[in-house]
């Protein structure tokens, strides 16, 4: 079966097994994340494929909420699919923008709650050994994932902050080639924050008025 060589070692570093899943996980993230940096429409399929195969190696290693977090970012990533098409004025592509502080209100809110929510969840019904930041990085993630479907800047701090916290769990939990890939997403977050940031301000800068006499009024 495909799962059972996905699940299966590709090979060994110290000792410790790499699986299949991890090192095609390892693959698909990094251009995931390369192609969301530059802005192109690719991404989300092949994010889609990233976040299949990190469900299959996040439940293995017992990070349920993690494991549970992809089935969402599939859902997530077909709306980001069709609102980076279509969800800019009159229906065109969407641009970066910035969140606003009624929507920082009210995505602090969801974190706070989601986060509360899924660790006493994973403490009290599953035998998670690392409730508080499996819940706290989910949260992160999907905050983040949300502010990417509408292209907000600041979607990039919320992925480095978790990704901050995602590399030393995951080599806690012996998933020591994630744990490199979690650092180089963080090397290409800041990349996409400072490409975002330069698109927008080349999107705010006025046009040039050509040279001429000016125009005559009534």
């Amino acid at each position: 079966m495909i799962i059972d060589w996905l699940t299966g070692t590709a090979f060994r570093v110290a000792g410790t097994g790499t699986t299949w899943a991890e090192l095609l996980g390892f693959a698909t993230g990094v251009l995931n994340v390369w192609l969301v940096a530059r802005q192109k429409i690719a991404n989300w399929p092949i994010g889609i494929a990233n976040v299949l195969l990190l469900m299959l190696l996040f439940w293995t290693a017992g990070l349920y909420a993690d494991a549970g977090l992809q089935v969402v970012y599939v859902a997530l990533g077909c709306y980001g699919w069709w609102h980076w098409l279509f969800g800019g004025e009159r229906r065109t592509r969407l641009t970066v923008s910035r969140t606003g502080r009624r929507e920082w209100l009210a995505l602090a809110a969801a974190g706070v709650l989601l986060t509360g929510a899924l660790w006493v969840l994973l403490d009290r019904a599953t035998d998670s050994t690392v409730p508080l930041p499996d819940a706290l990085t989910t949260a992160l993630s999907l905050l983040a994932t949300y502010g990417q479907t509408r292209k907000r800047v600041e979607s990039w701090w919320l992925w480095i902050a978790a990704d901050l916290i995602y590399i030393p769990l995951y080599a806690y939990k012996g998933l020591h080639l994630t744990a490199v890939l979690y650092l180089v997403f963080l090397a290409l977050c800041v990349l996409g924050l400072r490409a975002w940031r330069s698109d927008m301000r080349r999107a705010d800068r006025p046009s040039a008025v050509p040279p001429g006499p000016a125009p005559v009024t009534a």
